[in-house]
């Protein structure tokens, strides 16, 4: 969509004076909505074009003005096959994503495909409407409007991960959306992860993605860049993309080329399973119980493994793989975690470890 487009949306739905509020309390509302970069997008969503075909998807945490969500398939909405296109925010924000100025009422777009033949969503062809309330996911009408959604597509933020992923399931849709890698030891995401009604994508494996942000971005130590036109970009580690749609590559094997032996995978103290520390090295000859990093999980194939469970990091987050008792439990200060894994009677890792084991234990 060009710029004059999106100009003249915004000015469609904003016939009322924008006003100014405090910039520290409108940044602190959106520090963890970021501007997902068009290339990470098409990069993930390449792997599920069969699953767009005849289907509604809705991005309801996007300024649909600006949104590369929204981007990508209103330009690929004949490429996909897609049936409609809507797209939601919270509030109406303007044209940077981020400003400080919000306006009194959110929006709705939908587009349901090219009508002049050019093969661009112009804005006669994309439709407008003004909300009643604040365009939060959980307001009435977004909901109304997620019930009609065959699949979600979006970037939610990070801090309502939890309660945002819920929703999804609730009304049962599918979905690709992008989280912190930690997330997956979140009890409740664990537990889908573990029941494989949710999975990592395949597009991010390692290191850290880039997204847009504020001019009044707080950037402290964290590595930013400036494009051209002086737009701020930060790299943000340990992204990735949860989806409950398949893809070819979640049921490629992982390839095992090292033996066992118990001076190189010491035995858990705590629990009867053998230390992994990276997932390249689980070895080919071992059938019991491992602990791998939860990056593991860049690699899981359910044909290939069975995940157990997952250590406990603290008293809200994980499930227990059994009843720890106070002798299990070290003082980390004042965060009393639980579930660390001993080796030699010393804690091997304040990080989680994923419990696993192979599904065909004779296959080597």
């Amino acid at each position: 969509m060009d710029k004059l487009a999106l100009k003249n949306i915004d000015n469609s739905a904003n016939q009322d004076e924008i006003k100014n509020t405090g910039l520290n309390s409108a940044r602190a509302a959106k520090k963890d909505e970021f501007y997902t970069q068009l290339s990470d997008i098409e990069k993930e969503l390449r792997h599920y074009a069969q699953h767009f075909k005849g289907k509604t998807v809705y991005c309801n945490c996007d300024d649909p003005r600006v949104s590369n969500f929204f981007h990508y398939f209103s330009y690929g909405f004949e490429h996909l096959g897609l049936k409609k296109l809507i797209a939601t925010c919270y509030k109406n924000q303007s044209v940077d994503l981020f400003s400080a100025s919000d306006v009194e009422q959110a929006i709705s777009l939908e587009y349901n495909g090219d009508k002049n033949g050019n093969k661009i969503p112009d804005l006669e062809e994309i439709g407008i409407k003004k909300l009643k309330g604040d365009g939060d996911f959980r307001s009435e009408e977004s909901i109304e409007l997620l019930k009609q959604a065959d699949i979600v597509v979006t970037n939610p933020p990070f801090s309502l991960f939890r309660e945002y992923v819920q929703q999804l399931i609730d009304y049962d849709k599918k979905f690709i959306i992008i989280g912190n890698l930690n997330a997956a030891s979140y009890k409740e995401i664990f537990a889908l992860i573990k029941a494989n009604k949710i999975w990592f994508g395949p597009s991010i494996k390692s290191g850290d993605r880039e997204f847009g942000v504020p001019d009044e971005y707080p950037l402290n130590a964290a590595s930013f860049r400036l494009d051209a036109d002086g737009r701020k970009f930060i790299r943000v580690k340990g992204v990735r993309w949860f989806t409950n749609l398949d893809f070819r590559e979640r049921h490629e094997e992982l390839i095992l080329y090292k033996t066992y032996s118990p001076e190189e995978y010491p035995t858990y103290d705590n629990y009867d399973a053998i230390e992994v520390s990276k997932t390249k090295d689980i070895p080919l000859d071992y059938n019991g119980a491992m602990g791998v990093p939860i990056t593991f999980l860049d690699k899981y194939n359910p044909e290939q493994f069975e995940i157990l469970g997952i250590t406990d990091r603290d008293n809200n987050s994980g499930l227990k793989i059994r009843e720890y008792t106070v002798n299990d439990t070290p003082d980390y200060g004042n965060l009393n975690r639980r579930g660390a894994i001993k080796v030699d009677g010393k804690y091997k890792s304040t990080y989680a470890r994923l419990l696993i084991k192979k599904v065909n234990p004779n296959e080597n």
